[in-house]
């Protein structure tokens, strides 16, 4: 299974989040983000937009992740180096216990820094 870890800012629009996926080069089988973000209208729309689920993970769960890339505000705010990477991480390993993941693709940001995606992909335990 593979998961696009979403990662945005409340100005961005679900055209911003698709230009971050297609940054990505990847097809993918869901969304994931922590909560507040994974519920808000723009990743709803576009969760809809292209048939996806969208995985909810609490903060915690993305808390501690080892992360490729680190921005410094999403370190101080979320415990982890990127939203985006940790998110995919986690949303591919969520609701398999033992299960683990690997990042396929590293977060990439949106040219206007809105949006940003990362893939990852669950290891069968």
């Amino acid at each position: 299974m593979k998961v696009a870890g979403i990662g945005f800012r409340a100005a961005a629009t679900a055209a911003d989040l698709q230009a971050a996926l297609a940054l990505t080069g990847e097809h993918v089988d869901a969304l994931a983000s922590v909560a507040e973000k994974a519920g808000a209208p723009v990743m709803q729309a576009f969760a809809r937009s292209i048939g996806l689920p969208v995985i909810a993970l609490q903060e915690q769960d993305i808390a501690g992740e080892q992360t490729l890339t680190c921005s410094p505000r999403i370190k101080a705010r979320f415990g982890t180096g990127s939203l985006a990477e940790a998110a995919a991480l986690a949303g591919a390993r969520h609701g398999v216990p033992g299960a683990k993941s690997r990042l396929l693709a590293p977060r990439v940001v949106t040219a206007d820094g809105l949006a940003t995606a990362a893939i990852a992909e669950r290891l069968e335990p």
